[in-house]
């Protein structure tokens, strides 16, 4: 990142009759911010500069494509904007916006990054660390184009990935439960750790089952389903099989939630 803001204060340097006020500001203090300009007269000499992606080193290259592997497994749809950059320094390795386009030329309803080195900056144990900001009236101005809103609710099924295959295959199957079963509300585990830390999690979450999958269980295709709320063993499955039975579970749990509420008075 050194070597490309040297490089980028020498590009920038090379067009000085090409920069606005701010950018001449910007120039010796935080040069990435010239590539965030919104001076159309500035958009030939920001397109010409140096791209930050050329410079990425074998760890950063290494974290992005992990990042586009998780996308691409999900089917979410990206653009790599090689312009993109946050206003303050602490960001490091990748940065993003939700954009939309249903809400004209205001269309960032999110956007963060990763920042490594801010939780030490700021007195705390060094962790690593993701965050976001999001425009609250840009949010609900999106949320009132759509037809359905889906608030928050309790959790059904907790998921539980250990290994790097099953961390994968994970998200893949945690997506193919939510498209098959809308109304499941499934939790997946996303901080890591062993299955006993990520078992104490799912106990916490309230959900009353937890869905397992390990590497040995992705090479066979199986799941491991256990109940957290009684002494009922694990069992296992196949995927598919899985999911009749988390279908049945959710039609059980929602017959025995109506005849509750019946009798209430």
């Amino acid at each position: 990142r050194s070597v490309y803001r040297e490089n980028l204060v020498e590009y920038f340097q090379a067009h000085l009759s090409q920069l606005d006020e701010d950018s001449l500001r910007r120039l010796h203090t935080n040069p990435l911010r010239i590539l965030d300009t919104k001076n159309p007269v500035m958009r030939e000499v920001v397109m010409n500069a140096p791209e930050l992606m050329a410079y990425l080193g074998d760890d950063s290259r290494q974290h992005f494509n992990a990042i586009t592997a998780i996308l691409d497994g999900q089917g979410i749809a990206y653009e790599i904007n090689t312009r993109l950059v946050r206003g303050l320094d602490y960001y490091s390795k990748t940065v993003f916006e939700w954009v939309t386009d249903a809400l004209g030329s205001q269309g960032t309803v999110c956007a963060g990054g990763r920042y490594d080195g801010l939780i030490e900056q700021l007195g705390g144990k060094a962790n690593h660390a993701a965050g976001f900001a999001m425009g609250m009236e840009r949010l609900l101005a999106l949320m009132e184009t759509l037809d359905d809103v889906h608030t928050a609710k309790a959790v059904d099924v907790y998921m539980v990935r250990v290994g790097a295959k099953a961390e994968q295959e994970g998200l893949r199957y945690a997506e193919a439960l939510r498209d098959t079963i809308p109304a499941l509300k499934l939790q997946v585990n996303m901080d890591g750790g062993s299955f006993k830390s990520q078992f104490k999690k799912a106990d916490k979450s309230g959900a009353d089952l937890a869905v397992i999958l390990g590497d040995d269980e992705v090479e066979r295709g199986e799941v491991g389903i256990k109940s957290l709320r009684d002494e009922q063993g694990q069992q296992m499955l196949s995927q598919s099989q899985a999911i009749a039975f988390l279908q049945d579970y959710l039609l059980s749990a929602e017959a025995a939630a109506d005849c509750a509420g019946s009798a209430r008075f």
